[in-house]
């Protein structure tokens, strides 16, 4: 019997599945001979989606079930979270407690590995010109695995030079920390990229819509901002890396 692979994103109620669609045709040209799932382990989007789109997606633990129910004695979940923080543990401890055995697949960010194919992913959405800063935003934390987005930050400037940012919605880096960091360093243009697996909430409401927001401060402060309206999951190369994960872990599984 196949291994079956569940994915598991966050979900959101803005956008997420048509890039989740996108995901998902490489996932399954990847891996043709195991069965792919699909679970979502936000309680909110779930219950908005049964409400507002009477559909009933599935959270990682009934995903879990339904296979053991089907006989399956082993599933690769695999998670679709960028960082390794709250919602990786949560999962985890999920996957512990599940009636069936499995192997997690690790976040976008978690080894030295990741951090360089993941800055080498986001070449396509680099400007041509190097007096054009590039702020990454992502949406932060309090867990420890805060630090994953200054790391990638210092990847990112070997790679690409100094006009590289990065910023959070929630935590550190501040956007006033960020904000200040271009000026001082005399950038007039500012690329705004959502470093996020999906564009949605965050995107819309603090990155460009309310009045506080990334997009809206840069231009207060007098900086041209140009906005990339999509998040990382519409970015193959970065699927890619997810499908790297997956395959490490079904190589752990006993044949």
């Amino acid at each position: 019997m196949s291994i079956p692979i569940v994915l598991t994103a966050f979900g959101t109620t803005a956008k997420a599945f048509e890039t989740y669609g996108i995901m998902d045709e490489i996932f399954q040209e990847r891996f043709k001979k195991n069965p792919v799932l699909w679970a979502y382990s936000s309680r909110m989007v779930k219950s908005s989606m049964k409400k507002n789109k009477k559909v009933d997606i599935k959270d990682p633990g009934e995903v879990l079930e339904e296979l053991k129910a089907k006989g399956h004695e082993w599933a690769v979940v695999q998670s679709l979270h960028l960082i390794c923080g709250h919602e990786f543990d949560r999962l985890v401890t999920i996957a512990e407690k599940s009636i069936i055995r499995t192997s997690m697949g690790l976040p976008l960010l978690t080894s030295a590995k990741d951090y360089m194919e993941t800055a080498n992913a986001l070449k396509t959405i680099m400007p041509q010109s190097n007096d054009e800063a590039v702020v990454f935003v992502g949406h932060g934390t309090d867990h420890p695995a805060w630090t994953a987005y200054p790391a990638l930050e210092q990847i990112m400037r070997k790679k690409y030079g100094s006009q590289i940012f990065s910023g959070v919605v929630e935590g550190y880096p501040e956007m006033e920390d960020t904000i200040n960091k271009v000026k001082q360093n005399g950038f007039k243009k500012v690329k705004l990229v959502p470093f996020m697996l999906v564009a949605g909430v965050h995107f819309n409401e603090d990155l460009t819509k309310n009045e506080d927001s990334w997009e809206k401060t840069f231009q207060k402060n007098g900086i041209k901002v140009s906005v990339v309206d999509h998040g990382a999951g519409k970015l193959k190369p970065i699927t890619e890396i997810f499908c790297r994960h997956i395959k490490e872990a079904l190589d752990v599984i006993p044949v």
